[in-house]
């Protein structure tokens, strides 16, 4: 069960390791496109590795690595030479490898002849498929040993594997190749000053009958592969935008594409459309992780929160197992497309695994209720809210403190289960590791969060009897959040309660959670404000997950010090909720600049080091890149500066922006609004916008908050 968190990845995938993606494929390579057994590369479908070992040579030389430039997320051109056969420095034959990935990969290799001289080259690549589980891949431990068989037909070779009554394949074409079991071989000669170019396809293999339409066309050199249309589709439904700050306008389109790149559909449902977690190890759907980066992507694409709404409310618990840990009205931590190893989870392809997720359904709910989706559609998935919030209150709450708290069903369980899930994530200030069952500090703000949330849409139906209910809960969770979990002594919240009831009294980045969501007295958020932005909290880069202060911190841990860009978004926003402006724009500015030195993406975290101490964020080994968090950070802190958002039913769109100078003017068309398209125009920090549809005013300030709107309906309830 330790797969199910990214801080057990005992491989690295070495230096420079180049990742594409596409929906629920991925490949790893080295820089030079290689693919080799011995490190967790390989290409990956539906969770399994379909290729373990492609390895190119010329003349029995593997390639020197000159670039790798990834032009879409799923597209990349590899550059490298071939060592001089003389010793001499300098190598006249170039070979570029464009690849492409689908349904598995495709492959055109060109070999370009910058010599006066023809070129003989003996061109081989070795192929190899271990049909190895994901999560063997991930931890270097391939436990099962598939039993293989290889076929040669003309210039494609078969590749066919059995494991117990599990049957997996893939197909390599190779036109024009001399094929062996063993490798596919070319001999050329290359012109002087010419080239020569092949291109190879590899593909799973299916039992039907009939062949599977093949994942790679291109009829004529013009026409785009499917994964380009799907792209174009993709960036034709989403906002233009344009920034005076070139580098940011770049970032805001590099998450753009890495969005539309891990986006993938569900498969009973093609219709649908959800979020991946992240590349490499988590291209499926997460709870949490899924939740999070659709309400992120809101002003960009709504109908990715429905889409995640929809597929998780399909697989809410529905009965007790301690294996999976489902409860009733539970929301999934993670799904497996095609776990057949039965490693995890006893064989099982869901796991619930997760205290944040069924909270964070209901407040997604709201969300997307607010952004003007058809009124039945939100009346369908209401019946789920309900059920997850009977959860929080008959499972979540283990001892009916009014608090949520977890604890692991079973041994294989993950031992923590917030955001921070790695088994040493939640620590004293001691460094001692908290004791289940542990509440924490955020899931309390989110459980406070959804019962607004639910009791707003409550009032909205006309049920103000539910709405009164659920509004007396989270007052009163606020009045106990702020009486248990607050250190007077210590200015800033326990980031938990442990199965003793004792404040974990570690200086951690989830109370800024907390504040988003509105949970923190206004007289306690400058207290806390003042600690996020403290030298032991904030690198010069962005918040830590933890004090540098605190007995458990390493800045190069998982959760215990490193950076984590969604958890910085997420604390901005909160800054701007309690009116914190300078401290929310140096966040954003630190963490845009972070996405400079990784070419416009921000990976799912890096290391805590101070700024001052390293000029430059310095990469953790395994993180995810792309990630869906961290590719939706990006737009959260922009839209969070510009303050805005949408309240379909109330007819507003409410911008009040606050964006630095350095940020420059701003132009963005396109941006989805209450079935339109709208345009905003932002000049010197001054808002204007163009195509609103009927119905919908634009309001300059703060749209009013769900804590606000319950509590005016029950003043005028009352009244």
């Amino acid at each position: 069960m330790a797969g199910w968190n990214a801080d057990t990845a005992a491989g690295s995938m070495g230096t420079g390791a180049v990742t594409l993606v596409e929906g629920s494929s991925f490949c790893i390579s080295m820089q030079n496109g290689d693919i080799h057994p011995e490190h967790p590369h390989g290409a990956f479908h539906l969770d399994t590795r379909i290729l373990s070992g492609w390895i190119l040579t010329i003349n029995g030389h593997q390639l020197e690595p000159l670039a790798a430039e990834t032009k879409e997320p799923y597209r990349a051109l590899f550059a490298g030479r071939i060592p001089h056969a003389e010793g001499y420095a300098d190598s006249p034959l170039i070979v570029e490898r464009l690849r492409e990935v689908g349904a598995g990969i495709q492959e055109q290799v060109t070999i370009r002849n910058y010599s006066l001289d023809p070129a003989e080259c003996l061109i081989s690549l070795r192929v190899e498929a271990d049909f190895a589980d994901l999560f063997e891949v991930k931890e270097v431990r391939i436990q099962r040993r598939w039993k293989q068989t290889r076929q040669v037909e003309g210039d494609s070779l078969t590749l066919r594997a059995v494991w117990q009554d599990v049957r997996k394949g893939i197909r390599v074409q190779a036109p024009g190749a001399e094929v062996t079991e063993e490798e596919l071989t070319y001999r050329v000669s290359v012109a002087p000053h010419g080239q020569w170019s092949t291109v190879l396809t590899v593909v799973p293999t299916t039992e039907a009958p009939s062949p599977p339409p093949p994942s790679f066309v291109h009829p004529d050199a013009d026409e785009l592969s499917p994964r380009d249309r799907r792209r174009q589709e993709w960036v034709a439904k989403i906002p233009v935008v344009h920034m005076g700050n070139r580098s940011i306008e770049r970032t805001l389109r590099r998450s753009y594409d890495d969005l539309g790149a891990l986006r993938i559909e569900d498969p009973n449902h093609p219709d649908r459309v959800v979020v991946a977690a992240g590349a490499p190890w988590f291209m499926t759907l997460f709870g949490r992780d899924s939740l999070w980066a659709s309400i992120m992507a809101m002003p960009v694409d709504p109908s990715l929160a429905l889409g995640t709404l929809q597929t998780l409310g399909d697989r809410q618990g529905s009965v007790v197992d301690q294996m999976s840990e489902e409860e009733p009205g539970k929301i999934l931590h993670e799904v497996r497309l095609d776990v057949s190893s039965g490693l995890s989870l006893g064989g099982k392809s869901i796991y619930y695994g997760s205290v944040d997720a069924t909270p964070l359904f209901v407040i997604v709910l709201a969300s997307v209720s607010r952004w003007g989706f058809a009124a039945d559609t939100i009346a369908a998935l209401l019946p789920h809210a309900d059920r997850a919030l009977e959860w929080i209150r008959d499972y979540g709450d283990r001892d009916g403190d009014g608090f949520v708290e977890y604890e692991r069903l079973n041994e294989r369980g993950l031992f923590n289960q917030g955001w921070k899930d790695s088994w040493d994530g939640i620590n004293f200030a001691d460094g001692r590791i908290a004791e289940a069952p542990i509440a924490l500090c955020e899931v309390q703000a989110y459980v406070y969060d959804a019962y607004n949330a639910r009791a707003w849409m409550a009032y909205d139906a006309g049920d103000t009897a539910l709405a009164a209910e659920l509004a007396d809960r989270a007052a009163q969770l606020k009045k106990r959040f702020n009486e248990e979990f607050w250190m007077p002594d210590r200015g800033y919240y326990a980031v938990a309660l442990d199965g003793k009831k004792r404040q974990v009294d570690a200086c951690a980045s989830n109370m800024g959670q907390c504040l988003w969501l509105g949970i923190v007295d206004e007289d306690k958020a400058p207290q806390v404000v003042e600690r996020l932005m403290s030298p032991e909290m904030f690198s010069g880069w962005g918040v830590r997950t933890l004090a540098s202060d605190m007995g458990a911190y390493n800045p190069a841990s998982y959760h215990n010090g490193s950076v984590w860009p969604h958890d910085n978004a997420i604390i901005q926003a909160g800054l701007l909720r309690y009116g914190f402006v300078a401290e929310a724009q140096r966040i954003s500015t630190a963490l845009l600049e972070a996405a400079e030195h990784s070419g416009g993406r921000l990976p799912e975290l890096f290391c805590g080091f101070n700024r001052d101490h390293f000029a430059e964020p310095v990469p953790y080994p395994t993180a995810c890149s792309p990630q869906a968090w961290a590719a939706t950070t990006p737009i959260l802190l922009l839209t969070s500066l510009l303050r805005y958002d949408a309240h379909v039913s109330r007819g507003g769109l409410w911008m009040d922006p606050v964006l630095p100078e350095s940020y420059g003017d701003l132009h963005i068309t396109n941006a989805p609004m209450a079935g339109g398209r709208i345009s905003i125009q932002v000049t010197n920090s001054v808002p204007m916008v163009e195509g609103l549809p009927e119905g919908m005013v634009f309001r300059q300030g703060h749209r009013p908050w769900l804590a606000e709107l319950v509590e005016e309906a029950g003043r005028s309830r009352k009244a």
